[in-house]
């Protein structure tokens, strides 16, 4: 009030005072004289305040009572208008704070006495008001009067007053007590703690209190006394009182003020020892009445309840549990009891539904239930009153549906029959009447037929009370139907939503706390150390406790609440009211699951995935967990029994979907109503976002959409999201649109729930996971038997949990994969298996993809332990399942090769555990994967490996599915050698450095390492497993894959052998390629003979190979040649190698029976092999190529082309000097060092080898029949071939012996005849003789012998003979043709031979082939060409007398035949013929005219006159005009006339017979050109104009030149060596040459010229020189 202190203020009342008493003084002149003095001087002494003292306000307080006195006086009169007057003043003096305490005093006694006389009561209450409101000088006696007045005001007759007073009263209390409040204020500081007293008990004791304290002590003990109608102590002077506005009061000081009971024992004993007490007493009307009970069952009338009073008690009763719980513990006790027996079935409906509204307000505010349970439910023998509430709750609700409200009497009786809770036997629309026909849509709860509206009565949380408020109702109210339900539905919903948040959110502190206290404890200080232990214990200590508490009460309510949630969730008919219930529901077990009480979670669980399923839906998980043991539990609620109700199935609620259940065999439809669905909704978000306290009970929740899944129709698509799809059998699936649009939102919230699975901790995901597997386990068990549609929803599930948690994937992926592995992907149901490896493929691609920390290739472990999986599943046999696994590994190989590191051996593994008889499409996609690594990848994965590749290339050769994939695996395997030969380095440093890595862990574990091939190097051995993978491939039935790969395996050992270690070799010619031999000759001797009619399907097969027995023939060849080459090319690698010798036989064993082999083409191959093993160069095939040694890197089949013919029409090519040849070959190899090749043990048993192949194939058979076999001509020869090579190493020991041996075979061999279908291609078919290669063979090797011979030791000089005798035995053939066993060979032109039979020189043209004339006269020249001198010199010895005519005639009758040549011959021909009659006449001038002085005479001159012959031109008569120039020998005159010139002079005549031959020539040849002038002169003559031929005016041309060189000669030689006679003769030609001058060819006249001038030397004049000339 600082405005009435103001100097205006203050003056202002001063004025007014000074007016009030002039006033008052006005009023009372004429009635009320002393009055009318006591206001002018009250005047007079305000004037006189005001002037004296500056504190004018506290002067006037002073002297109060004089200044009130006036206007007291002026109440005395009685009269209404002085009195309103005087009570206006005075309360303006009172608004001022001008009155002391006995004026106070004053006015409430005169205020008491008009209140006595009835007058201005309302100006009296608002006066009482004024004074004690403004200030706080009223105490004691004075206030206890002031109350009092105002209380006796409250009983008047008027009813405004009552109510005023009422109001006053109130407000009067409400002053008193805060003035208490005040006066603590103000000494709060001095004294901190009231003073303890003793001797408390005694309630007069209150001495101790301050002053307003103890007026306000004792109002409210006398307002106790008098609600108890008892005297008051205080309030002296009451007349009447009633309790209802007694307990009005107290409940507002208990409710306004209750600090001043919690601060102040003397209150706090009031509370205990007169209000608890009372309220107890004034209950207990309520608590005997029991509704319907016939008065005369008690003895004395039971008091009816009455309903203002016990409404507020109820109040009072709240307020205390609400203020002072902790003051009156017992008490509570007693009062929450009678709350809950206030709402038993038999107590009237108000009393309930007040009861029902005092427990919500309760129901709202959780700490105080924490109180409850703390101090009740957790103290042993005390009433567990928590759980009594609750339970109280749940059978209110339970008995409102039980015993219907009187306002629905058609159930009454029905509900009565049925209170035991058993199940209705009424008809099925009972429920129907309830709804009226369906036509409201009132929210309402309807069960059994039931029907209880739900009203809205107060906002959340908030317990806004209707009944509570009804302080004007004496009559007790009618009360709706459905309210109580309402109240103690919001009671329910309050209840979980305030314990839930308060338990949470304390949860939550103590993570948080513990969270930082830990982080805090992390901290390295040494001194808070200490401290933060004590702390953090403290903590443990205060959280241990926290935690009892809260499980206390979530274990005291659970059970109350769920049977009332699950009761109201049956019965609600309003979605909003549903969705309260489910969320209620949801909220306790998430708080359950966080606090780790499983039943109880389990049990919430279970109740929202009852209300997702239709009503008695068989589900076992749900009928067999917790959910059992409560269904059929009752709880016991003090004595009274509750019945857990079953959900009734009858509830009218729109279906939304029909579908088919999911059971073995599934019986009719189900239905889905829209509560289905949200209860549906409810499961999956508390999944959703209470997933990482669901623990076990994840079965409960993913069993039940497992099944809810499953009537919607749901299909899971890829990665495992579901969609809505139709159901594949049964009648399909019926969804309302309603339901239609919420499917999406549905399957999207599963899938978000699985997703969700990223953020449960560790342990949540394996709860998740083992429900998904136990829960795919049954769905398992379910598709067994049947091929119905399984149930996939778990797998798709397990496969989308495992894609969203790949960050941690180490820790779900064993019992992932493993179930999925070991139960899913083995399950007889294809729709089930197939799923099973999709999710499998897909979690192991997604596994490999996702960009792990850290990463893969750093992680080792996690990534064989992510391709594990894909291994395994190679232990499973259904085709389906192996398919997805390759089809994964071939996406592996795309996206992933690159990184897949140590993860090659199980990819690489899968390829090759692929089974022959697991079907082509497998093979081949597997064969796929195994390409693509082969082509992009073998450099990026571990060298380890490499062997694993080939291994796996190998098996897939092996297979006789697709022969196309065996070859093409041979293919990959000769890539594979290649890597291997372009990374030869890296890859052995690599595996050494494994090498030494593996072998340090075996020793430390003390074992000894084992690998294939273990002694050699790894990188060696990884050559040696490609080797024998090829080599098992050699011996396939099929084939084509044996040659494929015995061209691959040579090839490589050939290209790439090189690098290999030289030790190793060991093991590749004992272990690979002998091995190989010994088998390939095995199934060689042993394969089938029958003919093959076609190679699958309509392949037509070559007669050469429509057997087992020719194919594996070719085999054979095949594996030889390469055999034989590597030995060949390799030799220098071979040779220092221990036991070379011994493999030396072993292979000259595998020649031998090869080439003994009944197979042509066997045999002829192994000495193809034998050849190339003695390093003989394989024939070339076109025999104007330069011999090449074949390169190493030939690949195979060009070599053996050579060979594989039937039969070889052409002779080979051969060089003579083997050493030349092979210096040749061995120039592209490391030199040969010459003591190896000529290592003689090696020659010779390669001799013996030769030698038994010869005798044993040459000898003829016994016995003949169409079948007998007989040596090939090729085979032959190509045996024959061998021994001049063979025959340079061993000459040095070459004997007779060997010599006869020889002789032997190349006799049988030459014996052996021709069979008919090979002779087209050796003999000629025109008279032609040529000599096949046969033949040509046997005579090479004699002619080497021979030539070794010529040049050998005088040892060998015997040999000659012997060869002789060969040769000539060979010359018989030519005529005579040799006996083969019974066999008549063909007639062959041996002719060669006849150098001692001059028959075929003589024929000539009539030889029967025109070779053999020409081969002979070829022999004769190199023959004589050697033989003359040697006949020369023993000419005297007359050894060779014989010889000289024989030759002569052989020359006369060649040279000059008899024969007539044939008309066919062509002019080349012709010429050819003349150049050997050439050949002939240059071997006379050079061997026999220069020696005739050691020859016989007659032979010379026999020689001369041939010569003579020659030179001049024999016609032949058979010529055309045309060719008669051509026909003319003119080559062979010349030569014979040059001969002629050549002897027809010598320098020196050393012996007379000498110059007989100088003069016989030049005779004749002088004789020879003047006929050939003539004749030209003649020609020339008689041509005329036409030119000569061409070789006549050649001839004229020689002629002539011939004349002038010998006109030369003469001149040189010394005259007396030349006859006169021949000087007549050149002489004589002078004429002729003159003659010649006329004629007309420009080269006779230069010619001429020429000879004309040496004539000028016998130009001189005559003389007797000259006749002497004549004479």
């Amino acid at each position: 009030m600082s405005g009435t202190n103001s100097p205006e203020a203050v003056k202002k009342l001063l004025e007014n005072m000074q007016s009030d008493l002039r006033a008052l003084s006005l009023e009372c002149k004429k009635k009320f004289p002393p009055v009318k003095e006591a206001a002018e001087s009250g005047i007079i002494k305000v004037k006189t305040i005001a002037a004296r003292n500056t504190e004018i306000l506290a002067a006037l307080k002073e002297n109060s009572s004089e200044v009130v006195q006036p206007f007291l006086m002026g109440c005395g009169t009685k009269e209404p208008k002085i009195t309103q007057l005087c009570l206006t003043a005075i309360q303006r003096l009172m608004s001022h704070e001008v009155v002391s305490e006995t004026a106070a005093g004053n006015i409430i006694n005169m205020l008491w006495q008009l209140m006595e006389n009835s007058l201005e009561e309302l100006k009296l209450l608002q006066t009482v008001l004024v004074l004690l409101t403004t200030n706080t000088v009223v105490h004691d006696e004075s206030l206890s009067k002031a109350i009092v007045l105002c209380f006796r005001l409250h009983f008047t007759k008027d009813n405004i007053t009552n109510n005023t007073a009422a109001a006053t009263v109130r407000q009067v209390v409400t002053v008193v007590f805060e003035r208490m409040v005040a006066e603590d204020e103000r000494h709060r500081d001095i004294i901190e703690q009231p003073v303890l007293v003793q001797g408390n008990s005694n309630r007069r004791s209150v001495s101790t209190l301050k002053p307003c304290a103890k007026d306000a002590y004792m109002l409210f003990q006398d307002l106790c006394q008098l609600v108890n109608a008892d005297a008051p102590y205080w309030l002296v002077g009451m007349t009447e009182m009633t309790r209802t506005f007694g307990l009005e009061l107290l409940e507002s000081v208990l409710n306004d003020f209750p600090q001043v009971f919690l601060q102040h024992q003397e209150f706090s004993f009031l509370l205990k020892e007169r209000v608890c007490p009372l309220v107890i007493k004034l209950f207990s009307p309520n608590i005997k009445f029991r509704q319907g009970s016939s008065s005369s069952s008690s003895p004395a009338p039971v008091e009816k309840p009455y309903f203002p009073i016990c409404m507020r008690l109820l109040r009072v009763v709240s307020v205390l549990i609400k203020q002072f719980y902790s003051l009156l513990v017992t008490e509570c006790e007693i009062f929450l009891s009678l709350l809950v027996k206030f709402l038993d079935a038999d107590k009237p409906q108000w009393l309930r539904a007040v009861a029902v509204e005092s427990i919500h307000r309760l129901c709202v505010q959780p700490q105080l239930l924490r109180s409850f349970c703390q101090s009740y439910d957790m103290k042993q023998h005390s009433t567990k009153v928590f759980r009594d509430i609750v339970n109280a709750l749940g059978s209110f609700i339970q008995s409102l549906f039980l015993v219907p409200p009187t306002g629905n009497p058609a159930t009454t009786n029905q509900a009565g029959n049925n209170n035991s809770g058993g199940p209705v036997s009424a008809p099925a629309n009972s429920g129907m009447l309830g709804i009226g026909g369906g036509v409201t849509l009132l929210p309402a709860f309807e069960y059994r037929g039931t029907w209880i509206p739900i009203l809205t009565i107060t906002v959340q949380g908030s317990a806004k009370a209707t009944y509570l408020e009804m302080l004007d109702k004496v009559e007790p109210p009618t009360i709706p139907e459905g309210y109580a339900m309402s109240v103690a539905f919001h009671c329910l919903l309050d209840l979980v939503r305030g314990i839930t948040s308060m338990i949470e959110g304390e949860l939550g502190e103590v993570e948080t706390e513990c969270q930082t206290t830990t982080e805090a404890a992390s901290s390295p200080t040494q001194s808070s150390e200490q401290q933060e232990l004590q702390s953090t214990s403290d903590q443990m200590d205060k959280e241990k406790v926290s935690r009892a508490v809260w499980e206390e009460m979530v274990n005291a309510c659970w059970c109350g609440l769920l049977a009332a949630l699950s009761l109201l969730l049956d019965a609600s008919t309003d979605e909003a009211a549903t969705e309260n219930i489910l969320k209620a529901e949801l909220t306790m077990a998430a708080l359950c699951g966080r606090l780790g009480l499983v039943t109880s979670r389990d049990a919430f669980i279970t109740a929202i995935c009852k209300g997702s399923l239709p009503p008695h839906y068989a589900l076992t998980v749900l009928n067999t967990t917790t959910a059992a043991t409560l269904s059929n539990k009752s709880y016991s609620i003090q004595g009274q029994s509750v019945m857990m109700i079953s959900p009734s199935s009858e509830s009218h609620q729109q279906v939304v979907a029909v579908g088919q259940p999911l059971a073995v065999q599934p019986q009719g439809t189900v239905m889905l109503t829209s509560k289905n669905i949200q209860c549906m909704r409810t499961l999956l978000n508390l999944a959703h976002c209470h997933g990482a306290v669901l623990g076990t009970s994840w079965q409960l929740v993913l069993a039940t959409l497992q099944h809810l899944v499953w009537i919607l129709g749901l299909k899971p698509s890829s990665g495992g999201a579901l969609k809505p799809g139709r159901a594949v059998e049964g009648p399909s699936t019926v969804l309302t649109t309603a339901v239609m649009t919420d499917l999406p939102v549905i399957s999207n919230i599963l899938s978000r729930l699985f997703e969700s699975s990223q953020y449960l901790d560790d342990v949540s995901l394996h709860h998740l996971i083992n429900a998904l597997c136990s829960l795919s386990l049954e769905a398992m068990d379910m598709a067994y038997g049947n091929n119905k549609e399984p149930s996939l929803f778990a797998v798709a599930k397990l496969l989308e949990t495992g894609l969203v948690n790949m960050h941690r994937i180490e820790i779900l992926w064993r019992p992932l994969t493993g179930h999925l592995l070991e139960k899913v992907c083995q399950h007889p149901n294809s729709r089930m298996r197939e799923w099973g490896a999709e999710a499998l493929t897909s979690l192991i691609k997604a596994g490999l993809t996702f960009n792990h920390d850290p990463p893969l290739s750093q992680n080792q472990r996690l990534q064989l332990l992510l391709l594990n999986p894909l291994k395994e599943m190679s232990s499973i046999n259904h085709p389906d399942i192996r398919l997805k696994q390759l089809e994964c590994v071939l996406q592996i190989l795309q996206s992933q090769g690159d990184s897949l590191g140590p993860g090659w051996p199980l990819v690489l593994g899968v390829m090759g555990a692929i089974r022959n008889d697991q079907g082509e499409s497998l093979i081949r996609t597997a064969f796929q994967c195994l390409q693509l690594v082969v082509t992009d990848f073998l450099p990026t994965m571990p060298c380890t490996c490499l062997q694993i590749v080939v291994d796996v290339a190998g098996s897939f050769g092996l297979h006789n599915q697709e022969l196309n994939i065996s070859l093409t695996s041979i293919g990959l395997l000769w890539n594979i050698s290649d890597y291997f030969f372009q990374r030869g380095e890296t890859i052995e440093k690599e595996l050494n450095k494994e090498e030494a890595a593996q072998q340090k862990q075996a020793e430390e574990k003390g074992v000894v390492l084992n690998r294939p091939f273990h002694p050699a190097p790894p990188f060696d051995c990884l050559w040696l497993c490609l080797y024998a993978k090829l080599g098992e491939l050699c011996v396939d039935p099929r084939p084509a894959v044996r040659k494929s790969a015995g061209q691959t395996l040579f090839s490589t050992i050939g290209a790439h052998g090189t690098l290999l270690q030289h030790s190793t070799w060991h093991t590749v010619i004992w272990k690979v390629l002998f091995h190989l031999l010994d088998r390939v000759r095995e199934s060689s001797t042993t394969a089938d003979k029958e003919k093959i009619e076609s190679g699958g399907g309509n392949i037509l097969i070559h007669h050469s190979r429509d057997t087992a027995e020719k194919q594996w023939a070719e085999t054979w060849v095949l594996t030889l040649a390469g055999v034989a080459r590597i030995f060949n090319t390799r030799r220098y690698l071979l040779q220092p190698l221990g036991d070379f010798s011994r493999a030396w036989d072993v292979l000259l064993d595998h020649i031998q029976s090869a080439a003994l082999s009944k197979n042509n083409e066997v045999s002829l191959a192994a000495l193809k092999s034998f050849q190339e093993i003695l390093q003989i160069v394989s024939p070339v095939r076109d025999s104007d190529k330069p011999e090449t040694p074949p390169a190493v890197n030939v690949p195979v089949p060009v070599l053996l082309g050579s060979i594989s013919g039937p039969g070889l029409s052409r002779p080979f090519v051969r060089t003579d000097s083997i050493g030349d040849r092979l210096g040749r070959y061995n120039s592209s190899e490391p030199p040969v060092v010459t003591d190896e090749l000529e290592d003689l043990n090696l020659w010779w048993a390669a001799w013996s080898t030769w030698y038994r192949i010869g005798s044993e194939s040459t000898k003829p058979p016994v016995t003949f029949d169409k079948l007998t076999f007989i040596p090939s001509q090729p085979f032959l020869t190509a045996l024959i071939q061998i021994f001049p090579a063979l025959y340079q190493h061993i000459k040095t020991g070459f004997n007779m012996d060997d010599l006869q041996k020889l002789g032997v075979i190349l006799h049988s061999a030459v014996s052996v005849p021709i069979s008919s279908d090979a002779s087209p291609f050796i003999l000629p078919s025109y008279t032609e003789a040529v000599l096949t290669s046969l033949q040509e063979a046997v005579l090479t090797a004699l002619d080497v012998l021979q030539k070794a011979i010529c040049v050998g030791p005088e040892n060998m000089q015997i040999m000659y003979p012997a060869i002789f005798d060969q040769l000539l035995a060979f010359v018989e053939f030519s005529c005579k043709p040799p006996q083969y066993g019974q066999l008549e060979t063909k007639h062959i032109a041996n002719a060669k031979y006849n150098q001692t039979l001059r028959v075929p020189l003589s024929l000539k043209y009539s030889c029967p082939s025109e070779s053999t004339w020409k081969l002979a006269v070829s022999s004769l020249l190199k023959v004589l060409s050697i033989g003359l001198p040697v006949a020369r010199q023993h000419a005297s010895s007359g050894k060779f007398d014989s010889m000289w005519p024989e030759l002569a005639n052989t020359f006369e009758d060649f040279l000059f035949t008899k024969s007539i040549p044939p008309d066919n011959l062509s002019i080349q021909e012709f010429q050819r013929n003349e150049s050997i009659d050439v050949e002939v006449v240059q071997l006379i001038s050079t061997e026999i005219l220069p020696y005739a002085n050691f020859i016989p005479k007659e032979f010379v001159g026999q020689i001369m006159t041939m010569l003579n012959k020659g030179s001049i031109h024999s016609q032949s008569s058979s010529f055309t005009e045309a060719e008669i120039d051509i026909r003319l020998r003119e080559e062979f005159s010349k030569m014979c006339f040059e001969t002629l010139l050549q002897f027809s002079f010598s320098n020196k005549v050393t012996t007379p017979q000498e110059g007989y031959i100088s003069r016989m020539a030049l005779s004749v040849l002088l004789k020879r050109s003047q006929d050939v002038l003539h004749r030209y002169i003649e020609d020339e003559r008689l041509s005329g104009k036409c030119p000569l031929p061409r070789q006549q005016v050649t001839e004229i041309i020689f002629v002539l030149k011939a004349v002038s060189t010998l006109i030369d000669s003469l001149k040189k030689t010394q005259p007396e060596n030349v006859d006169g006679n021949t000087w007549a003769q050149v002489i004589a030609l002078y004429p002729t040459l003159v003659e010649c001058i006329t004629c007309s060819s420009a080269e006779v006249c230069s010619a001429l010229k020429e000879a004309l001038v040496p004539f000028k030397d016998f130009m001189q004049p005559p003389a007797s020189k000259v006749q002497n000339g004549e004479s």
